[in-house]
């Protein structure tokens, strides 16, 4: 088949790699001129299934009123006259019950176990190298009622196959001894070893190496305007061109990875994503002192952020990132949250990087209420989802990647998840899965 991917970041790379490897003619278009530039370009770099309990969970919406109007609050909601937004807010709420967050938790790590599995494969396959580490991720908190909030969670993704093992302050700090320094405030720490870490955007660049050389085409600099139904299937998609030249794309499959623009485009065919555009920073840091600086991937739950460290001909680098900011499709970069990193970095691991080089960067995570993205089909025969990954479109991405390519080839994905649409369940059968809340 003829099969256009709409979107040139990680999950639309991953897709049209997948996609080739079955046999198809792919093409992706994306506006950017070079791929992974938007969400994918300087994410925290975690490869975490461990990263597991979702945004909504029984605790959330008290810390989300706390932080209502806190500028370097971890999670805000910047309240505006946007329907859209207060929609998903409802939905985001309704997703809070523990029930719910047990359910969302088991689809979370499933795709991320299955998904990492996958893109270990992958680089034994081809070789590719992205700055990895392969030491694990220590989650580690600073607070008791954080480290006995992190308990529950953590059993029942052990339950499910997710080995992250609950450790003492001390066993924390001899994973990790940069973490010395703060050992007096460190409640406890959770760690699994299985975890890995990596340049997101490096990876992306590589793979589309890989893609093109097996005939994969990528129309970069070019935008989407609209994707054309004719007699209850896509025809075509319009674009145009780095000049403005209008053209048609024609196809046999689409598959819509375009992340947080992924709702704008489903809208006009009658598809409602409950997607919200969550904008989160980063900064990357010039290792400055490397006895002072991690080595294995770290996340600060109490602050919602994300270590990671990358080693390449450069030099070493730090990659801190995280925090969320709901506020429609703004993408301005708000120093108070960006110092507010650089301040807890300081606090962590004092002297580790050069604060004097920061390099600030924000982008607008493509958000679900439950953390479940939208993998499968949809109401329209021939159009497929790719989105909705929120923070883990980097765990999640090799996994998502490969079980679209199979959903379009009509064969069965290989990892049991709450797929969208109708998806083959082995030879001759098929099986009409829920439909996300908010999805038509």
């Amino acid at each position: 088949m003829r099969v256009i991917v709409l979107g040139a970041g990680l999950l639309g790379v991953t897709s049209a790699y997948y996609l080739q490897q079955l046999g198809h003619d792919v093409t992706v278009i994306d506006r950017q001129a070079t791929p992974a530039a938007e969400t994918s370009f300087a994410n925290g770099g975690q490869i975490s299934v461990s990263h597991a309990e979702p945004w909504a969970n029984p605790s959330a919406p008290l810390k989300v009123l706390q932080w209502l109007g806190k500028e370097d609050a971890p999670l805000l909601f910047r309240l505006r006259a946007d329907l859209r937004q207060w929609l998903w807010g409802l939905q985001f709420l309704r997703e809070c019950t523990p029930a719910r967050t047990r359910h969302n938790i088991e689809q979370i790590v499933r795709l991320g176990t299955y998904s990492r599995n996958v893109l270990q494969q992958l680089r034994r396959d081809t070789g590719l190298a992205y700055d990895q580490r392969t030491q694990g991720i220590l989650h580690f908190y600073t607070t008791q009622k954080e480290f006995d909030a992190a308990l529950q969670p953590a059993e029942q993704m052990r339950a499910l196959g997710c080995e992250r093992r609950v450790i003492s302050a001390d066993e924390a700090v001899k994973i990790e001894p940069a973490l010395a320094h703060i050992r007096p405030q460190l409640a406890g720490a959770t760690y699994t070893a299985e975890d890995e870490s990596g340049d997101a955007n490096r990876f992306a660049r590589e793979l589309v190496t890989l893609a093109q050389a097996a005939g994969v085409r990528f129309l970069m600099s070019h935008t989407v305007t609209a994707l054309r139904e004719a007699g209850g299937s896509i025809d075509h998609v319009e674009a145009t061109d780095s000049e403005g030249r209008f053209q048609r794309i024609r196809g046999d499959a689409f598959v819509l990875a375009m992340g947080s623009l992924s709702p704008l485009y489903a809208a006009p065919l009658g598809i409602r994503l409950p997607i919200y555009p969550a904008k989160g920073y980063s900064v990357t840091l010039p290792v400055k002192d490397a006895s002072k600086a991690h080595q294995v991937s770290l996340t600060d739950d109490e602050f919602k952020l994300v270590f990671s460290r990358y080693t390449s001909e450069s030099g070493d680098r730090l990659r801190i990132a995280g925090t969320a900011e709901l506020n429609g499709y703004d993408r301005d970069l708000n120093r108070v949250r960006c110092e507010a990193i650089v301040r807890r970095v300081e606090e962590l691991f004092p002297g580790a990087g050069d604060t004097t080089q920061a390099q600030f960067w924000t982008g607008l995570r493509p958000a679900t209420p439950s953390n479940v993205p939208l993998i499968g089909g949809t109401k329209l025969p021939n159009l497929f989802l790719n989105t909705g990954h929120g923070t883990l479109g980097w765990t999640h991405a090799c996994g998502s990647g490969k079980s679209i390519a199979r959903i379009v080839s009509g064969l069965a994905p290989e990892v049991d998840f709450a797929f969208t649409g109708s998806v083959r369940r082995g030879a001759g059968a098929s099986m009409t899965l829920p439909q996300p809340a908010g999805k038509a």
